[in-house]
């Protein structure tokens, strides 16, 4: 047996290995000789060379980016031209082959004038141009236009009253309740459609008697006022007749309802309860403008209120509230007395 027979396996390893340090030098020395050809700077302007293709046209390139290609705008007379004088930019509604000329054509945007785009430096080449808001105020061109306002200003818009809306109403429903009359007075319950807790009593064994004021705990605390009581004959539907009650005079003393006199028979009997049920209203608003779009504030009915709330001067009052309306009371800034009325879900 020959010695490579007896000794294959270390030929094999032997011969592997010869062959690794040979592909090792291979890419060593390919590696520098890379190096040594980038290095190398490249001579001449390739203007001859074939391998560069349209070398020629670098000279050209550069001149041409060394050029001054700022743009002087067109002026006639005072008048800025538009550069694109071949492409007329508005056409009549009637009639589209017919250029329109914003200075002197008809409106645009009826019935905004032309010269007010211009003047304000705003773009009525858009189809809803009129309902845009440039200055984000929550009033549009439309609007700033009828009003006479600056739509570039945030802090220039219309009355805000214009863009309260009434989201909804909050009513607490009531009722007082007067016992049977005893020694000159009478005892008095006050309930409401809020949680059971929210009733009032007066003590059985105290009458409350004229000029009184009574309940001594919320939330109907010192609310209302005895100011009397009389005989008077009124329609029974029970008795499909006319008969005598007591009938008692109570005065509200609720800053908002100051004054209020309800008259209800004593007793009040379960079964006329419904007809003398009153409301506690408060309107729900929230204004749809100068970044408060979607922030709900309160106000009751019968009082005063800002816009924008955070304001200190109180100008507008809220005179009913409805679950369907409200009606507000205010003073334009003309001083001209105004009433405006807001349905539910809506603004003026």
């Amino acid at each position: 047996m020959s010695w490579l027979e007896k000794n294959y396996e270390k030929a094999a390893i032997g011969g592997a290995a010869i062959v690794a340090l040979g592909l090792v030098f291979m890419g060593w020395s390919s590696l520098n000789g890379i190096k040594e050809e980038f290095g190398a700077p490249l001579s001449g302007r390739g203007n001859n060379d074939p391998a560069v293709k349209d070398a020629s046209l670098i000279d050209k390139a550069k001149s041409s980016m060394q050029l001054d290609r700022s743009i002087t705008p067109a002026d006639d007379n005072g008048r800025p031209v538009d550069l694109f004088v071949g492409v007329p930019l508005f056409v009549s509604k009637s009639d589209p082959t017919k250029p329109v000329d914003p200075y002197k054509g008809e409106p645009i945007h009826d019935p905004i004038p032309n010269t007010w785009w211009i003047d304000n430096k705003l773009d009525p080449g858009f189809a809803d141009a009129p309902q845009r808001d440039p200055d984000k105020d929550g009033f549009n061109n439309l609007e700033e236009f009828t009003n006479k306002t600056d739509p570039n200003d945030p802090q220039s818009y219309p009355s805000l009253i214009t863009k309260l809306k009434y989201v909804k109403d909050e009513s607490i429903l009531w009722v007082l309740r007067p016992g049977f009359p005893s020694d000159g007075g009478f005892t008095f319950k006050y309930e409401d459609n809020r949680k059971s807790e929210n009733q009032n009593k007066t003590d059985p064994a105290v009458m409350i008697t004229d000029g009184t004021l009574f309940f001594d705990k919320e939330p109907a605390k010192n609310r209302f006022k005895l100011l009397g009581s009389e005989q008077r004959k009124e329609f029974d539907k029970k008795t499909n007749s006319d008969k005598e009650f007591t009938i008692v005079k109570i005065e509200d003393q609720r800053p908002n309802k100051k004054g209020t006199v309800y008259e209800i028979p004593a007793p009040l009997s379960e079964e006329r309860k419904m007809e003398h049920v009153k409301y506690d209203r408060t309107a729900v608003f929230s204004l749809e403008a100068i970044g408060l779009s979607g922030k709900e504030f309160k106000v009751e009915e019968g009082t005063s209120f800002a816009l924008p709330p955070s304001a200190t001067e109180k100008k507008y009052f809220t005179k009913e509230v409805t679950p369907d309306a409200v009606v507000i009371e205010y003073t334009d800034a003309d001083g001209t007395k105004k009433t405006s009325k807001i349905s539910k879900g809506g603004t003026q």
